[in-house]
């Protein structure tokens, strides 16, 4: 009896570690069984026996329970030990980004807000579409880029079949009675906001009320040709097709205005069509990759920004699609067009930026990914570990970045990435000692240099606890001091030559010198 009742406070213990390891890092039952068969097809558990562990009412096998050790990189026999760790840190903010609170409040009253917001813009130069855009980041780092009401639009149209074919996705707009129109178009040059011209192609467009219009190019790219449709399909579910919104076009104008007018009176339109297209946008990529299917099938690849390429899905489209359905909060993503503007972007983890979407800046600090791949000709993946110094606030980040063209053929940078001192602190690593270590070494190096060997060890572990293989990668390469300006660059050797230590305004000299005569 008594040999019985210490094997079940055995099997009690080992099971509420595994169940705390798990909720820790965010993964649902079966996020866990699809980890575990990744590693061992034979000895993966089932989710209701993984259940069954967690509740001590079996215990797994040694090759299991090594298998599990590897997925949170523990030591098998931490597992038995029957100490609980109460330290387990819950890294997920309250919101992705906070504001900081503005006084006086009444002057942030809507009544007041709706009378200086277009004057505002008026004088700035700033278009409505450009506003909305900035609207429509806040509220998705607000809400952690979930949408929960728009995913089950899109699973109760799309089922959760995944992947879908382009015949099925002509299907889903054959049941919604939707009608396809082909039309024959080429990509023309359209100066816009740049210099250089970019090349613009009207890929699709929808007139109301049930038809869509598809430019034949879609054709050669099953991937592109899906989301346009997808998106249309969005567009008649969402709003029942009442053709209140813009074409889909690649390239053109970086502003993105509603249509040619040089008018900067402020447009509703302009804020609702934005809007429309974020909405339609979400859809067709939560009807494209459903969150359970495709959170499983980003597990399989280790979430490589590329695996798209195997199911006809777009980069742009797997990338935006991680922040959404990862267990890991903490992501970032830019789609970047040379010489520096950036056409969408998602910072749940309020990673500040080296430019803006709405006008360059002179000088932003070159070290960022982006700025390199806009500047290579490779197609390859690249990974790489930043320190990012803003003010004294202190960050590492790993990010994997890919240059590609758009359907109009302009190259430009897609790049994903997390904030990795939340990882690090969830296993009871002092982040800021192994950020502190990384940027010791690249100080060392000018700029860039090798990760020390105890921190790439600290940031393999926690690549294989995301089951993000890409952090590893960048582990092995050489890490960077990135920062938003070279003006303000953090390094001991400052880019821009010697530092200029910065003087304080003579108002508040005049001040202190009083107050301290």
């Amino acid at each position: 009896m008594a040999l019985q009742h210490g094997l079940k406070r055995k099997a009690h213990f080992l099971g509420t570690k595994i169940k705390s390891l798990r909720k820790r890092n965010r993964l649902t039952l079966e996020d866990l069984s699809v980890r575990c068969i990744q590693i061992d097809t034979e000895a993966g558990p089932s989710v209701s026996y993984l259940s069954m562990i967690e509740n001590g009412k079996r215990v797994p096998s040694e090759r299991l329970l090594q298998v599990i050790a590897e997925i949170f990189q523990k030591d098998p026999s931490w597992f038995f030990d029957e100490s609980l760790d109460v330290e387990a840190i819950d890294t997920a903010p309250s919101a992705a980004v906070r504001g900081m609170p503005l006084e006086p409040g009444f002057l942030f009253s809507e009544s007041l807000l709706q009378l200086a917001i277009p004057e505002l813009l008026a004088q700035t130069g700033t278009t409505g579409r450009q506003f909305a855009h900035l609207l429509i980041r806040a509220h998705q780092e607000a809400s952690q880029n979930r949408f929960p009401d728009i995913e089950r639009a899109a699973e109760s149209v799309g089922k959760k079949q995944f992947p879908l074919a382009v015949e099925d996705v002509f299907a889903i707009a054959k049941n919604l009675d939707l009608k396809i129109e082909w039309f024959d178009k080429n990509s023309f040059k359209d100066k816009g906001d740049t210099d250089a011209p970019l090349k613009m192609l009207v890929r699709s467009f929808f007139d109301a009320p049930n038809k869509v219009y598809l430019n034949r190019s879609l054709e050669k790219n099953p991937a592109r040709l899906k989301y346009d449709l997808a998106n249309h399909i969005a567009h008649k579910i969402l709003h029942d097709g009442d053709g209140a919104r813009p074409p889909q076009v690649s390239g053109g104008r970086v502003s993105g205005r509603r249509d040619d007018t040089d008018s900067m009176n402020v447009d509703a339109k302009d804020v609702l069509f934005a809007w429309r297209d974020f909405e339609c946008s979400y859809f067709a990529s939560a009807l494209l990759a459903p969150k359970t299917p495709f959170r499983q099938f980003l597990a399989k690849q280790s979430y490589a920004i590329d695996s798209g390429d195997r199911i006809d899905l777009t980069n742009t489209l797997v990338m935006r699609r991680m922040s959404s359905v990862s267990p890991y909060p903490h992501w970032h993503y830019f789609d970047a067009y040379p010489p520096g503007n950036l056409r969408a972007v998602y910072r749940g983890n309020g990673i500040p930026l080296p430019w803006g979407n709405m006008t360059l800046v002179s000088d932003p600090c070159q070290h960022w990914a982006v700025f390199r791949m806009l500047n290579t000709t490779s197609s390859k993946p690249t990974s790489q570990i930043s320190v990012l110094r803003s003010g004294d606030d202190k960050r590492l980040y790993c990010c994997q970045s890919i240059r590609s063209k758009d359907a109009a053929g302009n190259p430009h940078v897609l790049c994903a990435g997390v904030d990795l001192a939340p990882a690090l602190s969830a296993q009871n690593i002092d982040a800021m000692r192994t950020i502190d270590m990384i940027e010791t070494s690249c100080n060392r190096g000018g700029g860039s240099a090798a990760i020390p060997l105890e921190a790439r060890q600290q940031l393999e572990s926690i690549s294989k606890i995301l089951n993000i293989g890409w952090i590893a990668d960048g582990s092995e390469n050489v890490a960077t001091i990135i920062c938003q300006r070279s003006s303000n660059c953090p390094r001991d050797k400052h880019c821009l030559g010697k530092q200029t230590p910065k003087l304080k305004p003579e108002i508040d000299k005049i001040r202190d010198s009083i107050l301290a005569g």
